[in-house]
């Protein structure tokens, strides 16, 4: 699915929060046989945040949603709608968008969940986006969150290793001044479905894979070094814009080969590129807004700036989006 935006919807406010703990690949070294070294090598991820027993993917996102509330200088109770793309949820039902609406005061706020994996934060754009565009809300907030260590093998090294924890939010408002979105481009395939996967109770009772992450690591790195690619360029396409036109590209923060590859197929400059998987790891549909709010705080988007996105993973789904950034500089 291509779609270039008419609409004109602005990015007024964005907030992102992370766990305290910091979960080195040393200290994943006493668990499974790896080191620094071959993880750093391999990944480019040297540390990640491990959420508290008392945390989940609503006390993590409603934070985030709070703080980029208080940066779009809105009250909770101004949101027609809140979108939450999570793949681990608090419960099955109710939505972890309901949970946060109610930490973050947003009454009676309609929410829903969105799970989408890794692409989730660029679906739940979109979905908010459509949301605007077709008159159903004016203010929208957008929440991706996650509490993927509660999803891992601790033994299984080929996963472990990955993933981390952390939420990130933005605020979508209706804006007949600024043309923030630009186009999206989104797709699936399930015919791969099962290279990256959580079991979970709908799943076939013949089956006994347990509710951990489990990934054909190769497969999904040969998918994601060819989609990140062509779905930039088809939603560059739909915004009518070019690679040159690219002030930074953010993409999701699954493996630091994969970000590296895209941006030489692209023709990016490392200046071009945001990053902080060596930080966080994959914080799967958190990792995009996570990095476009650190990016911005530490003045690397401001307005104007054409952003470029792309999200990738469990589907197998990918999605890209093009942004003119709206949000005045901090």
């Amino acid at each position: 699915m291509i779609a270039a935006c008419g609409q004109r919807v602005a990015l007024i406010g964005i907030g992102s929060h992370v766990p305290e703990r910091v979960m080195s690949n040393d200290e994943i070294a006493t668990m499974v046989e790896t080191s620094d070294e071959w993880i750093a090598q391999r990944t480019g991820i040297r540390e990640r945040r491990i959420a508290a027993a008392s945390d989940s993917s609503a006390t993590l996102g409603a934070e985030a949603a709070r703080r980029a509330l208080e940066s779009a200088g809105i009250d909770a109770g101004e949101l027609d709608l809140i979108v939450t793309a999570t793949a681990s949820p608090d419960y099955y039902f109710p939505a972890t968008a309901s949970l946060i609406g109610q930490r973050i005061g947003a009454g009676e706020v309609a929410g829903y969940d969105l799970s989408a994996a890794c692409t989730g934060f660029i679906y739940a754009l979109a979905q908010a986006y459509s949301q605007i565009a077709a008159g159903l809300a004016e203010t929208v907030l957008v929440v991706g969150t996650e509490v993927f260590s509660r999803l891992l093998d601790w033994s299984d090294r080929s996963t472990c290793i990955l993933f981390g924890d952390g939420a990130g939010a933005v605020v979508l408002r209706r804006d007949d001044d600024r043309h923030g979105l630009r186009g999206f481009e989104l797709g699936a395939d399930g015919s791969g479905a099962l290279l990256l996967s959580v079991a979970a109770a709908g799943h076939a009772a013949d089956h006994d894979e347990g509710p951990f992450v489990r990934m054909n690591g190769p497969e999904v790195y040969k998918f994601a070094t060819r989609v990140v690619v062509d779905s930039s360029l088809r939603s560059l396409e739909a915004a009518g814009l070019g690679v040159e036109d690219v002030d930074v590209f953010v993409p999701h923060q699954a493996n630091r080969r994969i970000i590296d590859h895209a941006a030489r197929r692209l023709g990016l400059d490392h200046a071009r590129v945001f990053s902080n998987v060596d930080r966080y790891g994959n914080t799967s549909a958190g990792s995009i807004p996570i990095c476009l709010d650190e990016a911005w705080r530490q003045g690397r988007i401001g307005p104007g700036d054409i952003v470029l996105m792309v999200g990738f993973g469990g589907g197998l789904a990918w999605g890209s989006c093009v942004m003119e950034w709206t949000k005045e500089r901090p």
